[in-house]
């Protein structure tokens, strides 16, 4: 321990043990344990309290009857477990009676602060810490704490409870590490006392009529399935598997998520390699939950490496059979493919749809959510269903919408239940992109285009909805490639392209900044994949869309404004975005860069600024056509801008800007120095766009990763400069006074007078004579290191309660 916190402990520690100081606050407390553990895992805890009696004296304070606040006792009770974790510190506050004193039946369990939650969490988190050694294993049978432990199960505090089931796994895995070595699976009746209690105790959890104790049970089975790895785990299955396997004889069934978490932990175990056993109780508890109960399971069964293919198809039916339902209840074209065999013509099959309308949107969007995540991954079932699951998508989409036809008394439930339903719209879309990941028939992909088109067309969409069919729809269209990956368009969707310019056209004029935030996004992605085609340029040009795109970099939204800079940078690149013309700016048209450099300059929003900044960095790393006209100028331009803009993420992008701006003269893929006649070119380029102020400027901004950016740029630079580059004649001795005087006014966080134009000798020698590494380490570490160490944490703490003087306390 470092020798001043040693010094400051005896006052911390009688600070904490005076009832009448008002305590420094949680979040001292924890960070004063994360240090003490800390601590004690670089070092003998033994050795650490002998040195600092004052933390013994702590914890026996703390036993004497007395008016102490709630927090301080759980400090204590968790500052006792840390300390008990090494055997021999454990046995050392043994001898003085002090570990039963806090955690035996005499201690805060006998007394009125048990009632606080907080006390009881430290206690068990105390026991957590503590619970590291055989030692520990005898005194948790002896003085009583696993009967508590067992109580606390049933805690109101969900928190407490939680963290009770949490230590009763970690005890019984404590229990059976030492015998479980060598001897492979243990039977149950060789297991420790300590471990056959808490099995006895989970057997009597299982058995009982209260649904609360059942899940108490299964939460800490659970529990260890998923964190105990030993091949007593193996044992323990078939000690309780049966217990298990009665509960799905009873009604109603008791726990049913907590079941299902269960056997899905166990299914991930090393359990099924030795119980084949566990598939038969899956494949029992899927026909006996519900649809809405089963479709968890079914889903964590198929994401198995290893199941059994009779289980797979099980689950497989049981995931699909809602959506069964959904294309029996509708009037589907002849030779439309069924989802299930022998499910779509069966009444009963059709008719487990919930008649509640929120039980069936729940299970419908639980259906898609579950389908959606298993559809990219290797071990989905095979063959996939695409055409029935591009079906079912559609036909939900058309029920929401109104447009579905229904054949059956159920159809006519579902249209009243679902149409309109946001929720659903949304799930049912998000499947819709995922199959865009497969192919289907030619028909079927003609009806999704088609139902896409009503979706982005109905002014009954909402604005979450229509973003959603925008992601679908470009997903459809980028399948829809011929050949796949390439630019072009087969014809049918030229068409479609054609008809969402016009949709387009109209939802960029919403008065809902959410649409028209949603079609620039749309139409910046549909330009970067398929400016350069011909059909998609020349149905562009013909519509108003560019103009529209352009009239919005003026919205008086700040998150449409930025949408269409974005757009505006995307149509320029790809020439087709013509000079806008404003009533703002009556002199004439502008360009796009002088559009976006407006708004880099004028905007009073962070948002946009920053997206204008993108695109300049974009445009830049392309080669676009405005900055390759004069690239100094539109540097200079840029740099004065960004330089003096209030938002750091502004300046960090500025400064990337400079970085592409100075590999590209110096040539960032060649490896050493750069050739002198080039270097000194490049500099007298980055002299005239006024860079290397700004870069200079940057090393002192008070946001640290502007300062990080500035610094990269400048030991880039410094790298590329050989140590014999110098662009000066021999002899000559560069005047850098100027810089240095302007360097330390920006370090004391002054202003000053502009640097003016600056000669490349002069940034070379100043260049080479700063500490940049030091200054990179020093910017890499967080900025509040210095507050945050022990010693700092220890005087605030001190200087709260007054113990401290003014001077000596770190109060960040």
């Amino acid at each position: 321990m470092d020798p001043e916190c040693a010094r400051l402990l005896p006052a911390l520690c009688a600070v904490l043990a005076d009832p009448r100081q008002p305590v420094a606050d949680d979040t001292c407390l924890e960070k004063l344990l994360d240090w003490f553990k800390a601590v004690t895992e670089a070092g003998s805890s033994l050795l650490l309290l002998q040195e600092n009696p004052c933390l013994v004296e702590l914890l026996f304070h703390v036993l004497k009857p007395q008016d102490l606040s709630s927090r301080i006792l759980s400090f204590a009770l968790r500052l006792a477990g840390t300390f008990a974790a090494q055997e021999n510190c454990f046995q050392y506050l043994q001898q003085g009676e002090l570990l039963p004193g806090l955690f035996g039946e005499h201690g805060p369990l006998g007394a009125a602060a048990w009632a606080a939650p907080t006390v009881r969490s430290g206690w068990i988190q105390g026991l957590r810490s503590l619970a590291q050694h055989p030692s520990a294993l005898l005194f948790l049978a002896d003085s009583g704490a696993v009967d508590t432990i067992f109580s606390l199960q049933g805690d109101p505090s969900l928190f407490v409870a939680s963290a009770a089931g949490q230590l009763l796994v970690h005890v019984l895995d404590l229990a059976m590490r030492g015998p479980a070595k060598g001897h492979g699976r243990l039977q149950a009746q060789d297991w420790p006392a300590c471990a056959q209690r808490i099995v006895c105790h989970l057997e009597d959890c299982l058995c009982s009529e209260a649904a609360p104790r059942v899940t108490q049970a299964l939460h800490v089975l659970t529990t260890a399935f998923g964190h105990c790895h030993g091949l007593w785990t193996q044992g323990l299955w078939v000690q309780l598997s049966p217990l298990v396997a009665r509960l799905l004889e009873k009604d109603p069934m008791p726990a049913p998520h907590a079941l299902v978490e269960l056997l899905l932990s166990v299914a991930r175990s090393s359990v099924p390699s030795s119980n084949p056993g566990l598939w038969e109780t899956a494949a029992q508890t899927l026909s006996r939950l519900s649809p809405m109960q089963a479709g968890p399971l079914a889903a964590g069964i198929l994401k198995l490496q290893d199941c059994p293919q009779a289980l797979r198809t099980q689950a497989f039916g049981v995931l699909l059979r809602p959506l069964a339902c959904v294309l029996e209840a509708t009037a589907q074209a002849p030779g439309t493919p069924g989802l299930l065999e022998g499910a779509a013509g069966d009444p009963m099959a059709v008719d487990m749809l919930p008649p509640s309308k929120s039980a069936c949107v729940g299970l419908l969007c639980s259906t898609l959510a579950h389908l959606e995540l298993l559809q990219p991954l290797p071990q989905r079932p095979s063959p996939w269903p695409q055409a029935p699951l591009l079906a079912a998508a559609v036909t939900i989409l058309r029920f929401c919408n109104g447009s579905a036809a229904p054949s059956s008394e159920v159809g006519g439930r579902l249209c009243a239940m679902l149409v309109g339903c946001v929720r659903v719209q949304r799930a049912a879309l998000d499947f819709l992109g995922v199959l865009s990941q497969g192919l289907g028939p030619r028909e079927l992909v003609t009806q999704v285009f088609a139902v896409l088109l009503e979706y982005l067309m109905s002014p009954d969409s909402s604005p979450t909805v229509l973003k959603k069919a925008f992601q679908a729809t470009l997903r459809w269209l980028l399948s829809s490639a011929v050949p796949p990956g390439c630019c072009d368009l087969e014809p049918r969707a030229q068409l479609v392209l054609r008809e969402l310019l016009a949709v387009l056209q109209k939802r960029l004029c919403s008065p809902c900044w959410e649409v028209r935030d949603s079609g620039l996004e749309f139409l910046t992605q549909m330009t970067r994949r398929w400016g350069g085609q011909a059909g998609f340029r020349q149905t562009l040009l013909a519509s108003e869309v560019p103009k529209l795109a352009s009239q919005l970099l003026q919205d008086p939204e700040s998150y449409v404004r930025a949408s269409a800079v974005a757009a505006a940078g995307q149509l320029s690149s790809q020439g087709l975005l013509a000079a806008p013309s404003s009533p703002e700016h009556p002199a004439g048209p502008q360009t796009p860069l002088e559009e976006l450099l407006l708004v880099l300059t004028t905007d009073s929003e962070g948002f946009p600024r920053r997206a204008a900044m993108r695109v300049f960095t974009e445009w830049l790393r392309d080669g676009h056509m405005a900055v390759a006209e004069d690239r100094e100028r539109f540097m200079a331009r840029v740099l004065q801008a960004a330089s003096g803009d209030l938002d750091w993420e502004v300046r960090v992008q500025g400064l990337e800007l400079a970085l592409i701006f100075l590999q590209q003269l110096l040539g960032a893929r060649s490896p050493g120095a750069a050739p002198p006649g080039a270097l000194a070119q490049a500099l007298r380029a980055l002299c005239r766009v006024q860079l290397f102020e700004f870069a200079f400027r940057s090393l002192f901004d008070c946001d640290r990763p502007v300062a990080q950016k500035s610094c990269d740029l400048l030991l880039f630079l410094r790298a590329k400069a050989a140590p014999s580059s110098s662009p000066q004649e021999a002899g000559d001795s560069p005047d850098v006074a100027p810089v240095e005087a302007a360097l330390q006014r920006w370090r004391a966080g002054e202003q000053g007078q502009p640097l003016g134009e600056l000669a490349p000798e002069a940034v070379l020698a100043v260049l080479r004579s700063m500490d940049l590494e030091a200054l990179r380490d020093t910017l890499a570490e967080s900025s509040d290191h210095v507050e945050r160490s022990p010693q700092s944490l220890l005087q605030d703490v001190l200087a709260a309660v007054g113990v401290l003087g003014d001077n000596e306390a770190d109060c960040y």
